[in-house]
């Protein structure tokens, strides 16, 4: 192989160089000027056109529209418009217009409910270019129109609501407001889509303080009913307890006397059984008065087991 690739550089013709040269200018003049010039003079002679996705052409020529394009894809001039397509885009004039769907939010839009009260109101609303031509040359600034439309369809359809209404019933009012501004929009090319309120709000600062302190006392007055309602919820609970604890005690007082009766009597019936609780009640009372007792045996001399114990012998008199 490295024998193959020397005897090519020892036959290799160094006037082959300026040949390769010339071919590789043409070919990158071709590439990178020659071929995007000739697609262009084919665009600015109308042969072709290619539309995007969601993307209108409107041409005009002599202050007249030639043709609209709104379909994606290579379109043919010629074909579409037929011998003007060849001036078109000289002579006359191409607009580019974006059909995408655009959105818009209105902040605090000033109205009034049945009760007086200053509300504002945030209204999202959707809109696209259904009609290119109508959208160039019906108005000058169509986007702007609309917006005030849709402020002052709010404004117009909202006022005089009752508060109740107003704060809660979002849905009826977007439909109110979409209904009036759908047919104007129209005339101008757009086309209003989903329409809805996103915000009911006070703008008074001072009512606002006021409906604050207002909800924060009534917090306040129902949390202490519930408060005042539980204790005396525990204090009926308790009472009753109380109660029956109070009548089984005078119960449990009233038969004591006559269980006691009876078992005393029981007892009495044998001497033997009574005489010897008697002494165990008798032993157990002097366990509990912790009274000392000095154990004496029987026959022993009493002054020696008193000496003997540590007590006092009382004096001779």
């Amino acid at each position: 192989m490295n024998n193959a690739i020397f005897q090519f550089m020892l036959e290799f013709d160094p006037d082959y160089l300026s040949d390769y040269g010339i071919y590789f200018l043409i070919g990158f003049f071709g590439a990178f000027f020659a071929i995007p010039i000739f697609f262009f003079i084919l665009r600015l002679f109308g042969v072709y056109v290619v539309v995007k996705e969601k993307q209108a052409l409107v041409y005009t020529l002599f202050g007249n529209v030639v043709g609209v394009l709104s379909e994606p894809g290579l379109k043919f001039l010629w074909k579409e418009f037929g011998p003007p397509a060849l001036i078109v885009n000289t002579i006359g004039r191409r607009y580019v217009v974006d059909l995408r769907l655009d959105q818009e939010y209105l902040r605090s839009q000033p109205v009034n409910s049945e009760e007086g009260a200053p509300m504002g109101v945030g209204i999202w609303y959707e809109m696209y270019i259904s009609d290119p031509v109508q959208y160039l040359f019906r108005n000058a600034d169509p986007r702007g129109s609309l917006t005030a439309n849709v402020g002052s369809a709010t404004v117009r359809s909202l006022s005089n609501l009752p508060l109740e209404k107003m704060m809660a019933d979002r849905h009826a009012m977007s439909r109110m407001v979409r209904d009036e501004v759908s047919d104007k929009s129209k005339d101008w090319g757009y086309l209003l889509g989903s329409c809805y309120i996103r915000k009911v709000h006070f703008r008074d600062v001072g009512m606002i303080h006021q409906i604050e302190s207002k909800v924060v006392n009534r917090l306040r007055q129902v949390t202490s009913a519930i408060k005042q309602d539980g204790a005396n919820q525990v204090n009926i609970i308790r009472n009753a307890a109380e109660k029956k604890a109070a009548i089984d005690f005078g119960k449990a007082a009233a038969i004591r006397p006559k269980i006691v009766g009876d078992a005393l009597r029981k007892i009495a019936e044998d001497p033997d059984i009574s005489s010897a609780m008697f002494e165990v009640m008798e032993t157990d009372r002097i366990l509990d008065s912790k009274v000392p007792i000095e154990w004496i045996p029987e026959g022993a001399d009493l002054m020696a087991q008193l000496i003997a114990s540590g007590g006092t012998v009382p004096a001779k008199t």
